[in-house]
């Protein structure tokens, strides 16, 4: 993959602090709330590709590795599948040419997103509907 930090992420934000060691499974674990089977298996399915090894074959997470897992984190945690979240990393390992590709996955998953977003926009609606009901329907207060 190409080492640049704005290729890997695509300029995501981070949500994690700069690091000046290489931290272990347990400790990106901590930091990010996901298991440690969950990132050992983020790296099987090809979401995570060449965390380093120390010695003993501990891995040993950098920043950058930190960047590729908040990306992978936040398009997980907006519903996109696995599948396509495998797609996105090939797509990433075979270069910069497939930028276009990488933007038409990406797009696709936004409007998804946007189209849950207004669903869920919807829904709130008729929750806050029925609250203001219940409300008007109540009798007022009596102050003593």
């Amino acid at each position: 993959m190409n080492e640049e930090p704005d290729v890997q992420t695509c300029g995501v934000a981070e949500i994690t602090p700069d690091v000046d060691e290489p931290l272990t499974v347990g400790q990106v674990a901590t930091l990010t709330g996901l298991s440690a089977h969950t990132l050992r298996w983020y790296e099987r399915v090809g979401l995570l590709e060449g965390v380093a090894r120390d010695r003993s074959g501990n891995r040993q997470y950098t920043h950058i590795d930190l960047r590729r897992l908040t990306l992978l984190m936040r398009l997980r945690a907006t519903g996109m599948p696995v599948s396509e979240m495998v797609r996105y990393a090939e797509l990433l390992r075979a270069g910069a040419h497939t930028g276009l590709e990488r933007a038409e996955l990406l797009e696709a998953h936004r409007d998804r997103v946007l189209s849950h977003i207004a669903d869920l926009h919807r829904d709130l609606d008729v929750i806050n509907s029925k609250i203001a009901g219940y409300r008007r329907a109540q009798p007022p207060a009596v102050s003593a």
